[in-house]
């Protein structure tokens, strides 16, 4: 038997017997709702960072991995996003800075400046997500963890980052990564 999950604005076939996900649609499958997932408790663990500092050790072994520790995968992509994002945290605050102008950067809610700073990380250095991916599961994101208003501001920040990004040659793609790519940067005109 078959279930229909309506997502937004595509549908995915659910499996009952295997639960298992298919559809037409070439950006939805289990692996998203994973990495979402991973994207969520990245955001946890930099927000544990954030305000209470600590070893990124102690945080990955407290935040991240009791809730993906049956998924060596997940928890490896989680993990890794997290320390990446740790690693260039400057390099992302200084590109966010330089996107909100019109803002003081510590009047942007402590959660979208996180959502913002990772999906700058995946848009730089993980070659094999494409762009429009990061942007719409980051999006998702913010709307769930920060303020009513969260999606759109950081829809427009994330896009016009990634238009910079691209203009000066820094998105550097590979193989799933380039898919979309020439939509990148300009938001609304990507068909899924």
């Amino acid at each position: 038997a078959v279930c229909v999950v309506r997502h937004r604005s595509y549908l995915a076939n659910r499996d009952s017997a295997s639960g298992e996900l298919f559809c037409s649609n070439k950006y939805w499958s289990n692996a998203m709702s994973k990495r979402r997932h991973a994207r969520e408790r990245v955001l946890q663990a930099l927000y544990a960072h954030a305000l209470g500092g600590g070893d990124s050790a102690h945080i990955i072994r407290t935040v991240i991995e009791p809730r993906i520790e049956n998924d060596a995968v997940t928890f490896g992509f989680a993990r890794d996003l997290f320390l990446k994002c740790l690693d260039r945290e400057q390099e992302a605050f200084d590109i966010i800075r330089d996107h909100v102008q019109n803002w003081d950067l510590s009047r942007v809610a402590i959660v979208d400046r996180l959502v913002i700073q990772i999906a700058i990380v995946e848009f730089l250095y993980l070659e094999d997500v494409p762009p429009k991916v990061t942007m719409n599961e980051l999006i998702e994101v913010a709307k769930k963890y920060s303020t009513l208003d969260s999606g759109k501001f950081v829809n427009g920040v994330l896009d016009a980052v990634l238009s910079s990004l691209v203009e000066s040659g820094r998105i550097k793609k590979k193989g799933r990564g380039l898919v979309g790519m020439d939509y990148a940067g300009r938001s609304g005109e990507a068909g899924e």
